[in-house]
């Protein structure tokens, strides 16, 4: 197995703001007012939430393509269970897929998120070493 290696500049810009510099797209991190911060960039944990939304949705967008099977609109929750004590870390992460179009088959989204989870999803395979991944489909 060959290994390749990912680098990224993260950069402090003052009080608690750190800017990540990924392929050329400007990622602004802060904390909220209260935890020191200006409130002008994402929390970093939930960083983990929207790796994993755009992972398995750009999979699950793909293979349905190739299956020919036309989504009007796709959304992706993602709700996580987080410990009180420090370090702070979830301990859960359960990922809803709402599909919206006509005549979807249901077998066919199965088979496209089955694939991503069990099979593509590299954020998906990480945190499934660390914490219980679920999840499940809605057509709406």
């Amino acid at each position: 197995m060959m290994i390749m290696k990912h680098t990224i500049e993260t950069n402090w810009k003052g009080k608690m703001q750190f800017d990540a510099d990924l392929d050329g797209h400007v990622l602004s991190m802060d904390s909220t007012k209260d935890g020191g911060g200006e409130d002008k960039g994402v929390r970093p944990k939930k960083l983990m939430l929207a790796s994993l939304a755009g992972c398995t949705g750009m999979d699950v967008i793909s293979i349905l393509q190739k299956m020919r099977v036309d989504v009007e609109d796709f959304k992706i929750e993602i709700e996580a269970d987080m410990t009180e004590d420090h370090p702070k870390h979830y301990t859960k992460m359960h990922v809803i897929y709402q599909f919206i179009g006509k005549d979807l088959d249901p077998e066919k989204l199965k088979k496209a998120v089955d694939l991503s989870q069990d099979r593509y999803c590299g954020v998906s395979a990480a945190y499934k070493k660390a914490m219980e991944v679920t999840y499940e489909i809605k057509i709406l």
